[in-house]
C-alpha cells in the first residue's frame, strides 16, 4: 500500500516524490519557442496535468501510456486548478514494490464484509428455482469476481468493488420496498437485483484503467447479462417459463427508459422497483462522489456536471 498524499489533497507548493500512472504525454512548445513535456498523470483520487520544462529528452523515448512512473517535483494551484511542476521524473521498477491496484480507486467497504452480505442474501432466496439458479452462479470464482469488479467506467460506483456495493445497496433497497408491498415478489426482486448488472463482468476490465471490452461495447451489459442467465436457467430442470420470462424482464428493463439503452421498459410491479433502486443507489453514490471532488468543486457549488443536468450544492456538506 502506498503511502503518499493523494493527488487531490494537494495545496500550493506542496513537495511531491510521487508514484501515479502516466496516461497520456506529448511534447508542446512554449512561447519562447523552447519545447516542454506535459503529462497527463493519475492516482486513485483524480487525474492531474504536469509539465517538465527539461531533462526529459533520455526518458522520453521509454514513455507510453500506462506505465507507473515516479515523480519529483511541486504543486502548483492557478484558479482552483492543480498542476504538477515536474523535475524528476523515472519508470517504476520491481523493487519499488508498487502494483498498478494502488493507483485504482477502491470501496470503502471490505471485501470480506461484503461477501458476508452477499452469501446472507444468497441463502435467504426461498424459491427452490431461483436459490438453485442463484448458488450455481455465483460459486467462489463468480463471487471474487463480483466483489473487485466496478459498476461502472465513470458516473457512479466507478471503482473496485464497486459492482457488489452497488448491487448490495439495491437488495435493501427493494427488500424495505417488499416490507411497505407484501405483494411484491420478494426472492424474484432480490434475485433480479442480484443479476441485473451481471453483464458488467464481461462489459468492463480493469487494467491501469477501467476499460470497456470490444464484446461489452457490441454487446452492453444488459443482453450480456441476460444471455448468461438464460443460458444457465437452459440447464436446470423444469424451470418454470413464466418465472424464466419475469426475471429476465427484471434484467432487460432496469435501465427503465428506451432512451437509456434499455432493450424494453418496466412492465411489472417488481420491474418498476427495482428500476428505482437502481437510480436511487446509481445516482446517490454519483453525486456524492461529485461533491467530495476537489476537481469539481467551485466555491459553494461543483461545477455543472453534465450527467446530472445540473450543478450542486456544497455548503452543507463537511467534505
Amino acid at each position: 500500500m502506498l503511502q503518499q498524499i493523494e493527488f487531490i489533497k494537494l495545496q500550493d507548493q506542496d513537495a511531491i516524490l510521487h508514484y501515479c500512472i502516466l496516461a497520456k504525454h506529448e511534447l508542446k512548445v512554449a512561447k519562447n519557442g523552447n519545447q516542454y513535456l506535459q503529462l497527463e498523470v493519475k492516482d486513485k483520487s483524480t487525474t492531474l496535468i504536469g509539465r517538465m520544462w527539461g531533462g526529459f529528452e533520455n526518458i522520453l523515448p521509454e514513455l507510453k501510456g500506462g506505465l507507473i512512473i515516479k515523480i519529483k517535483g511541486s504543486a502548483e494551484v492557478f484558479q482552483n486548478n492543480v498542476t504538477l511542476k515536474i523535475d524528476q521524473l523515472r519508470l517504476a521498477v520491481q523493487s519499488d514494490n508498487v502494483d498498478v491496484s494502488d493507483f485504482l480507486p477502491k470501496s470503502t467497504r471490505t471485501f470480506g464484509e461484503m461477501k458476508e452480505e452477499l452469501n446472507k442474501f444468497i441463502s435467504s432466496i426461498k424459491n427452490k428455482h431461483l436459490s438453485f439458479l442463484v448458488k450455481a452462479i455465483f460459486n467462489e470464482d463468480i463471487i471474487e469476481k463480483f466483489a473487485t469488479a466496478p459498476a461502472a467506467k465513470n458516473w457512479h460506483h466507478a471503482y473496485i468493488g464497486g459492482l457488489l456495493e452497488h448491487t448490495l445497496e439495491i437488495i435493501k433497497i427493494c427488500e424495505l420496498m417488499c416490507k411497505l408491498h407484501p405483494e411484491l415478489k420478494r426472492d424474484l426482486l432480490v434475485c433480479g437485483a442480484l443479476f441485473h448488472d451481471f453483464g458488467k463482468l464481461k462489459e468492463l476490465s480493469v487494467g491501469t484503467d477501467i476499460y470497456y471490452t470490444d464484446e461489452g461495447k457490441l454487446l452492453g451489459h444488459i443482453v450480456l447479462g441476460a444471455m448468461e442467465i438464460e443460458n444457465k436457467i437452459k440447464e436446470i430442470p423444469d424451470f418454470p417459463e413464466n418465472l424464466k420470462n419475469d426475471l429476465l424482464h427484471l434484467i432487460l428493463s432496469h435501465q427503465g427508459k428506451l432512451e437509456f439503452a434499455t432493450p424494453v421498459v418496466p412492465k411489472t410491479l417488481e420491474a418498476i422497483v427495482l428500476y428505482q433502486a437502481d437510480e436511487l443507489s446509481a445516482k446517490t453514490n454519483a453525486y456524492k462522489n461529485a461533491i467530495c471532488s476537489g476537481d469539481l468543486r467551485q466555491g459553494n457549488w461543483t461545477k455543472f456536471i453534465q450527467l446530472a443536468g445540473t450543478d450542486l450544492y456544497l455548503r452543507n456538506y463537511e467534505l
